[in-house]
């Protein structure tokens, strides 16, 4: 896990956001569905447009996208990447994972319900 996190497993981080970026809304509403199916992920809110400006090739590009907004825990996160990876149409898709610090107590008990396939404690 440390080619893709690194740094808060001292920390005791034990849910997290993922922000990814899509081609369009189809293409976030298919992964969205996969990754809540699979219980990779407890919940992701699909936002559209989302119009991103970034460098690319040497060019800067401009593109209008679906943005997610993902909800999980940190021992789902290596497959969750690994499953993004597979079903997206990009070469190089934007996975980021923001540690969640604090939250409703009774919304993190529902994530750690619906992603407990991937709890390793």
């Amino acid at each position: 896990m440390a080619e893709i996190w690194s740094g808060y497993e001292e920390e005791n981080v034990r849910y997290l956001v993922v922000f990814v970026t899509c081609k369009d809304k189809d293409e976030a509403m298919s992964i969205a569905e996969v990754l809540v199916t699979e219980k990779l992920a407890a919940c992701a809110n699909v936002i559209e447009p989302a119009v991103s400006i970034y460098m690319w090739k040497g060019k800067i590009e401009r593109s209008i996208e679906a943005f997610m907004i993902i909800k999980t825990q940190i021992d789902a996160f290596p497959e969750l990447v690994t499953r993004i990876k597979e079903l997206h149409s990009y070469d190089v898709p934007e996975i980021i994972a923001l540690p969640i610090m604090g939250g409703n107590p009774a919304y993190l008990k529902w994530i750690d319900e619906v992603t407990s396939d991937y709890l390793l404690e």
